[in-house]
Parts: structure tokens; sequence; C-alpha cells
């Protein structure tokens, strides 16, 4: 949904040159078509085989984005009660929420039974406990899912790879049967399913498929000895290109690769994509501040900064950078830096990309998850505002931060 026309980067139909004068920069600039385009290749492509397609909240929790969603009937994975919140609050249905999360609170746990989510992934013998007792409070049956780990490489960043026996995501898969085993023992909680997600941002499949291999014959296993399970939740995981001329797995492709497995489970399946659906619809623009060399080296200083877009510095995240308009100019190789006094303030490091000089507009690609999400005040600098395209027409979602937001609730 972002494209040229002429000389002007447009997204669908309005040239991101004119939303940044108007809207200023840095600002993200999310495509509403694009959105409901990957969620619906989701949605359709499970065709007649019982599924649920449960948004990954952290990947972009704007509010407009999750009613956007909601709106076109996803359910939603949440990872703490604030994601709950903001999902209620965007109008999505709790009854389609499913609450992940090795980490969960007492406090979280009791939100979400008092809005009557659809189950828990869980990650520990003790979390179990903690939920039974929660519903035995309130006169409920809560309904859950242990997450195993399925020890299957994912073959992505460290940081964002949790299917691995020494990661401190899930429970061993050769030990689920014995934690099922110990569940029914609660009697508020009811083993509806089998649950498992091996990382982020892969781009082969296959890891996956492996991991779907191993939770499947584990569900039936299950099934075989009495337990409820009616579902069987996948995560998320499927990767996008950031690299020009980069591939990522075709959304529609990789589901009708899981019916082959899947057809006569009689499992509903469940996906929890994020990334896939919100981090191509999105970009971050900014606008060069500066040319500056020392030595041999070549900055191009934006008004963008690691407290706007933490990947590069946090993950050595590779995004696109293109201009909004394009220029006559020769390509140059340089560091794209923000303000922020950190020397790990970049956006890209010896980057050969389109000339630009102070003033020139520029898009941040493919950064529409674990963009804002990520973002914070550092150096007290204003958070950078959301807007969302739809059509011809754009609206500012979330507005920039004044340096009065920046304090507060603060006291002296």
């Amino acid at each position: 949904m972002f494209s040229y026309s002429q000389n002007d980067l447009y997204c669908e139909e309005v040239p991101l040159a004119d939303l940044a004068r108007r809207a200023g920069t840095p600002a993200y600039v999310y495509s509403s078509r694009s959105i409901l385009a990957s969620y619906r290749a989701y949605d359709e492509a499970f065709d007649a085989l019982p599924h649920s397609v449960c948004y990954a909240v952290k990947a972009n929790s704007s509010l407009a984005v999750l009613g956007l969603l909601a709106k076109a009937g996803a359910g939603f994975d949440i990872v703490s009660g604030g994601e709950l919140f903001r999902v209620i609050r965007a109008g999505g249905d709790p009854s389609k929420v499913v609450f992940s999360g090795v980490g969960k609170t007492a406090a979280e746990v009791e939100y979400a039974l008092a809005n009557g989510i659809h189950s828990f992934n869980c990650e520990s013998a003790a979390e179990l406990a903690l939920i039974d007792a929660m519903a035995a409070r309130r006169g409920v049956k809560a309904g859950f899912a242990i997450r195993v780990n399925p020890d299957v490489d994912a073959s992505t960043h460290p940081y964002i790879s949790t299917g691995l026996s020494r990661h401190k995501f899930g429970i061993a898969i050769a030990e689920a049967a014995a934690v099922y085993d110990h569940a029914r023992s609660f009697p508020n909680l009811v083993a509806e399913g089998v649950s498992c997600h091996i990382g982020s941002q892969i781009l082969d499949p296959s890891p996956i498929l492996e991991a779907v291999d191993k939770v499947l014959e584990l569900a039936a296993s299950l099934r075989a000895q009495g337990y409820p399970i009616s579902h069987l939740d996948l995560g998320g995981g499927l990767g996008i290109a950031y690299h020009a001329g980069e591939q990522a797995p075709p959304i529609r492709g990789f589901i009708e690769s899981l019916h082959q497995r899947l057809r006569e489970s009689g499992l509903t399946i469940m996906v929890e994509p994020g990334r896939s659906i919100v981090g191509p619809a999105g970009v971050l623009l900014t606008r060069v501040l500066y040319r500056k060399k020392n030595g041999h080296k070549e900055f191009i200083v934006v008004d963008a900064a690691m407290n706007d877009l933490i990947r590069p510095a946090l993950y050595h995240a590779h995004h696109e950078i293109i201009p909004l308009r394009k220029n006559p100019l020769p390509p140059v190789t340089a560091d794209v830096v923000g303000p922020v006094c950190e020397t790990g303030d970049f956006l890209a490091r010896d980057r050969q990309m389109a000339n630009a000089m102070p003033g020139d507009f520029l898009a941040v690609c493919a950064a529409g998850a674990y963009g804002f999400v990520q973002s914070s005040n550092y150096n007290s600098r204003p958070r950078a505002p959301e807007v969302l395209v739809e059509g011809g027409t754009y609206r500012v979602i979330r507005p920039r931060e004044t340096y009065e937001d920046l304090v507060r609730g603060e006291t002296t």
C-alpha cells in the first residue's frame, strides 16, 4: 500500500510528503488497507477449517488498529492486563481473547476472569495453581492450554527465538503430559487446548510446521486419555520482508500448508499473528536535519531517534529507508543517525541509499510492528504521533506528545 506515483511516495491515495508537512516528523503512518488485507489473508485461507485468528496486541496496540481488527472479526492474543484493557476499549470481544505470557500477576488473572476471556496459555504449574485459586473465588471455570516448548530452532534473532529448551518460555514437551495430569487436581480449570510459539520473524516456515507435528501428536495423546482438548494454538512468528528484494512467506500459502496436517484433527486452530499483519503496513516518517562528515564517514542526521524506533539499536534490525520524493542525485553511503546522545542511536549504518539533503523527508519502512509500542521518552523526547490512512484521507489516532505530557503525573 506504499508506492511511488511519479516521484512522490504515497500511502494508499495520500502523498506522504504532504502528510509529513501537516503532521510533522517524526511520525508513524499506517495503512488501514494493508492491515485488513493481511488479516483477511489469514482468515480466508483457513476456509472451512474451524479457526480463530488472534492478533498479537504487543506488535502494535494502538486503539485505532485494534478497533479496525475488532470490526473485521479478529480475536486477540494479549500478554498483560493493560493489553486486555486496550482490546476492550477498542471494542474487541473478550470471549475471543487468549492470555499468553510467562509472568501473569494475580491482579491480571482476576481482571481477565472478570471480563470472561476465552482462555489462558499457561507456562508453569505454579501459574495453573494461581488461575485455579482466582477462578474459585469467582465461582467460574477457566479454560487453559499448556504452552509447550517443542525444542525447535526457529533460526531467527536470539532475542526473539522462544522454542528451545534454554528459553524461559513454555514447558518442555516431554514434561507436558505430567503437567496436564497435575492440572486434574485443580477443580476450577478445564484443559481446552495445547499451545506453542517458537519465535518471531521466521522466514522459513519449516520449523513452525515441525513444531505443529509435535504438538498435534501431544494433543491426540491427551484426547485419547480423556482430556477435553478442543483447540490447538500455534502462536505467530511469520516473518516479513525488511530488506529490499527479500521474500516473506505468503500468508495464504503458509495457512494452506497447515491444512494437510490439521484438517482431520477435529480441533479448532488458533494462530496469533502480529508482525505479519501490521509490520508492512507502517512507516516512520522523518526529516533530515543535517549532513555531516567525520573523516571518511558520512552521516545523515534526522529528527527520528532510537527512542522512536529502537529495533536497529536493540536487534541490529534492518529497515529500508527511502525518500518521500525521488531526486536525481547519485546515491550515498552513510549512517542515518538521530539526535539522542548515544552512539547506539542509529537507524542505519553504512547504508547505500538515496541521497538526502537537510529538509528532505524520508520513510523508514516496515515499521508498523514493534515501532511505536517500544518507543520511549528517553532524553525527554516527546513520542511521535500515529496516523491512520484510509483511502484518500487520514486521521491522527494519537497526537504528538507535548512537553507537558512528559511531566504529567510527576511532582517536584
